[in-house]
């Protein structure tokens, strides 16, 4: 569609059909938030027009003013153009209902972990108001530190990263959601810069765990990513393997690790023969996130 013929897309209806079918035509891959060109263009029509996220029909068929139409097309033209994820057009991404700022500097909020928080961790959490400390290793955004945080009420959470970048989009969150005086972040690799004494009741993780070979498969919009947030090393346990090593020494006796590790489920296994973490299920992932005590991790 030429840029001249565009102007006769006149609703919120007709620029929606023009958004699904420009990122069809593109074969965009989709991950950051939606899962299909319908939700994604839904979205960015929704955010450029100033609209709720979660009210579309009302709207359907409303006429846009031209600059309207401009904003909504822009936004479409570089998803397709530059295959950026919807969140780093935006500067947001949402999580279980929260909504967190996000840039390039930081991978796009999409752990399931999330998910798990949102329930306490129920059935292994028993009183989620005798959860006390929290750590938030690789936090990135600080979005995982933040809603547990949010459902762990009685908790003072710690977050590290090894990224400054990251930690200076991680206190953006922190401000927005009000979390300042429950909430620390520390610049360090993992467990460094924290307190040799320092022991939590729950250890959570979404670290680095694309294995090699498929670090080179990724869609043009992962590319879009910090390398440094998603690259695993060979077997992609490279991180994975000093977070439960050093684990047990910042564990409460009944804590508890909770780790993220995507598809890699084959070479944990073969990393950890000895493990038998029990492997929690979400609504949107299955063998992605194991969990282990500290007794299953001392050696």
């Amino acid at each position: 569609m030429m840029p001249q013929s565009r102007d006769a897309l006149c609703t919120v209806r007709d620029l929606i059909r023009y958004g699904v079918s420009r990122f069809n035509e593109a074969k965009l891959f989709f991950g950051h938030g939606s899962d299909n060109a319908w939700d994604e263009a839904v979205y960015l029509v929704l955010f450029a027009l100033h609209l709720p996220p979660d009210q579309l029909e009302p709207f359907m068929d409303a006429r846009i003013l031209p600059q309207e139409r401009e904003r909504a097309l822009s936004l479409i033209d570089l998803r397709c153009e530059q295959r950026l994820p919807a969140p780093y057009l935006t500067h947001e991404a949402w999580l279980q209902g929260f909504r967190f700022h996000v840039d390039q500097r930081v991978i796009v909020p999409r752990s399931p972990i999330a998910e798990l928080l949102m329930n306490q961790l129920s059935p292994w959490v028993g009183d989620p108001y005798e959860v006390t400390s929290i750590l938030d290793l690789c936090t990135g955004s600080g979005c995982l530190a933040i809603i547990a945080a949010h459902q762990f009420p009685e908790a003072f959470v710690d977050a590290t990263d090894i990224s400054r970048d990251a930690l200076d989009v991680a206190a953006i969150n922190v401000a927005q959601h009000g979390m300042g005086d429950r909430l620390n972040l520390h610049h360090g690799s993992l467990y460094d810069p924290l307190p040799v004494a320092a022991r939590y009741d729950l250890i959570i993780s979404n670290p680095p765990y694309v294995n090699t070979t498929s670090m080179g498969k990724l869609p043009a919009e992962y590319r879009h990513e910090p390398r440094l947030a998603l690259a695993g090393g060979d077997d992609g346990m490279d991180i994975v393997r000093t977070i439960l090593e050093q684990a047990p020494a910042h564990l409460s006796d009944e804590g508890y690790l909770v780790v993220e590790i995507g598809h890699e489920r084959t070479f944990f296994e073969a990393a950890f023969p000895e493990l038998e973490p029990i492997w929690l299920d979400t609504a949107e992932a299955s063998d992605q996130i194991l969990l282990l005590s500290r007794g299953q991790l001392q050696p």
